[in-house]
């Protein structure tokens, strides 16, 4: 089978030959596997990166016979999948922040008096925050929680998102400021 694989070169040659014998299919991951998790690594973090990359093989094989090498190449279409797979996976972190959200705060465990303060505050900011991080866009969203959460530069946000580094600024100015305006707007109405 390595010989077979070994010699198919082009998309087409992949195509045909997974369409002979569905094991060559694996020739397909090998060739696009890295392309697709550095992508998917740059959009999101590097734990999710590994299964959205992986599901977006196994959908792939799911609709081989699908595919058509007329419409354009293998990768493209691969990166098709990936891009639909991260798209969803953004909804459901959206969905999640505002589930969040809805959350009452933990109780207080009692100790020294500024732990007790810091919990507080944290407490009570938890759902506004979550609210906040849910009405951002996606680009906003990655931006302030790879430097908050990732603890990322400004240069390796830029790198790992494939954007400027001016681009990073403006995405967490806005972010910062919508963050901000929501917060000052929720706790002004309690």
């Amino acid at each position: 089978m390595t010989a077979d694989v070994g010699e198919l070169v082009t998309d087409a040659d992949l195509v045909a030959g997974y369409r002979r014998n569905p094991e060559l299919f694996t020739a397909v991951h090998d060739r696009y596997f890295r392309d697709i998790y550095l992508y998917v690594a740059g959009r999101l973090d590097i734990q999710v990166a590994e299964d959205i990359a992986a599901e977006t093989f196994l959908l792939a094989f799911d609709r081989r016979d699908r595919f058509d090498p007329g419409k354009g190449g293998l990768r493209p279409w691969l990166f098709g999948f990936a891009t639909n797979l991260v798209a969803r996976h953004r909804r459901k972190e959206a969905r999640h922040y505002k589930a969040l959200a809805r959350l009452d705060p933990a109780p207080v465990v009692e100790g020294h008096e500024n732990r007790v303060v810091t919990s507080v505050t944290a407490q009570r900011m938890q759902p506004h925050l979550a609210i906040a991080l849910a009405s951002l866009n996606g680009g906003e969203r990655d931006v302030l929680l790879l430097l908050a959460l990732g603890q990322l530069s400004y240069d390796e946000i830029a790198q790992a998102l494939g954007i400027s580094i001016g681009t990073v600024g403006s995405r967490l100015s806005r972010a910062r400021a919508k963050i901000q305006a929501l917060i000052d707007k929720e706790t002004i109405h309690e």
